[in-house]
């Protein structure tokens, strides 16, 4: 099982890893002739970011909940566990979708879409990396 230590080590591993490809979107977008696919890239990722962040601190703030209520006897009374907010993180990447469907010469919507996607595949390639790391 996977403690808090580890935990925020993945999420402050795969951080670099976004910054760092965000680093090379923008060089991409200033030194390429596709603008406007690199721009759809930095907002997709970043909103993508945005949401890789707040559904990490709600699981810490779930995870404490329910250390705490754990210690509790049982006539304290105990916290009530939150939901992982999907609904806002869902309508984040609405606008992303929809502030590249406003302004279409600015970003691109497929590359607003894979931005909106990269935090998983980083996901998946640093487990793939971990996995076979630990092997």
């Amino acid at each position: 099982m996977m403690n808090i230590k580890e935990y925020k080590q993945i999420f402050i591993r795969e951080l670099k890893i976004i910054i760092n490809l965000l680093a090379i979107f923008v060089i991409g977008w200033g030194f390429t002739p596709y603008p406007h696919i690199f721009l759809g890239l930095i907002l997709g990722t970043l909103i993508s970011t945005y949401n890789l962040w707040s559904m990490h601190s709600k699981v810490n703030r779930m995870g404490q909940t329910i250390v705490d209520n754990a210690n509790k006897k049982e006539d304290e009374k105990k916290k009530r566990v939150k939901s992982l907010g999907s609904l806002n993180r869902l309508a984040a990447a609405a606008l992303a979708v929809l502030i590249a469907m406003r302004y279409p010469e600015t970003f691109s919507l497929v590359a607003v879409i894979i931005g909106l996607m990269t935090n998983h595949f980083v996901i998946m390639i640093d487990f793939l990396f971990q996995s076979i790391r630990k092997n």
